[in-house]
């Protein structure tokens, strides 16, 4: 349990001391279970904190809109650590921000919330920025691993271009895809919790606090156009990638038909003196041998060249 109120100064404390008339901004990070018990403190509905009980199975949410407050629920995660997902739920309402932890067993979003609450100073600290530092915090690496990203993918496309892709090429273009995927749908997720705190239908901001939520949308949007931009791009690389490999087989199956070619000459003189006929003058003869070897390697020098002079290989 941690509770942070904004009255002139940051002040931290363990213990409620809000009251649904204060007028002191105050944001807290609770457990499901201190949400229960502190619900009617706060005046939720009990079907909101019900939902918090179980973690959400997708990134699609959206927010429940009430008169007294708006409720929705987030996954979010590290994009630097694909095997971690965390489930917030928020509740915001006049001078009030509650975060509660679902499912963050290492702490981290909790990390992110002191951050967010540390962001600007205590007096000039409202409702809007509070949620806008959340945000901001939740994204805070995103710009640099979509830069490092874009990075990577550039050289996945030089490999192929080049002729040289790595033994893991699909195993890392696989992680790469699961990757963006997750950006993708985060940043969807936003979007629709986002834009619906714009709307504001019960009045939680000032109108003239609901432009830097407009301006938090639009860099979202931009991130969400870049991370569906790689996608594409590597979309381009998979398919330029598996044609690099038809081609290596259409090369290999080349060079083999041209070495069958080359010594198929050599499997019928085999065949023709294999024969068990009993005349056939060159059994007799003293440099028979000798003539079959200067046949077969005449055979596959002419052919060599003529293979060659048609550039077979």
């Amino acid at each position: 349990m941690q509770f942070v109120r904004f009255d002139g100064e940051l002040k931290e404390s363990e213990t409620c001391e809000y009251r649904q008339d204060d007028a002191v901004l105050t944001a807290a990070y609770l457990t499901v279970e201190e949400l229960s018990e502190l619900k009617d403190v706060f005046g939720f509905d009990d079907s909101t904190v019900a939902a918090c009980r179980e973690a959400s199975g997708g990134y699609r949410t959206s927010a429940e809109v009430y008169d007294r407050y708006t409720f929705f629920e987030l996954k979010v995660f590290d994009n630097e650590d694909l095997a971690r997902d965390d489930d917030l739920a928020l509740f915001l309402r006049n001078n009030l921000l509650v975060v509660v932890n679902v499912a963050d067993e290492d702490g981290s979003s909790k990390s992110v919330f002191s951050r967010a609450v540390r962001r600007f100073s205590s007096k000039s600290m409202n409702l809007e920025r509070l949620v806008l530092s959340l945000f901001n915090e939740l994204m805070s690496k995103d710009v640099r691993i979509i830069e490092e990203l874009r990075e990577e993918i550039a050289s996945m496309e030089e490999e192929v271009v080049k002729g040289r892709p790595s033994d893991d090429f699909n195993t890392e273009t696989l992680r790469r895809k699961k990757q963006i995927s997750r950006m993708h749908n985060l940043y969807e997720q936003y979007l629709d919790v986002l834009e619906e705190l714009e709307t504001n239908e019960n009045d939680l901001f000032e109108s003239d606090q609901l432009l830097q939520i407009s301006n938090l949308i639009n860099r979202i949007t931009r991130l969400k156009v870049d991370v569906d931009s790689m996608a594409g791009d590597l979309e381009h690389i998979t398919d330029a990638y598996f044609t690099f490999l038809d081609l290596k087989a259409n090369r290999n199956m080349n060079y083999l038909t041209v070495l069958t070619t080359i010594f198929f000459p050599l499997t019928i003189l085999v065949g023709w003196y294999g024969m068990n006929f009993k005349y056939m003058p060159e059994f007799d003869w003293k440099w028979g041998y000798l003539y079959v070897i200067l046949v077969a390697v005449g055979l596959v020098g002419l052919l060599v060249l003529i293979a060659k002079k048609k550039k077979w290989f």
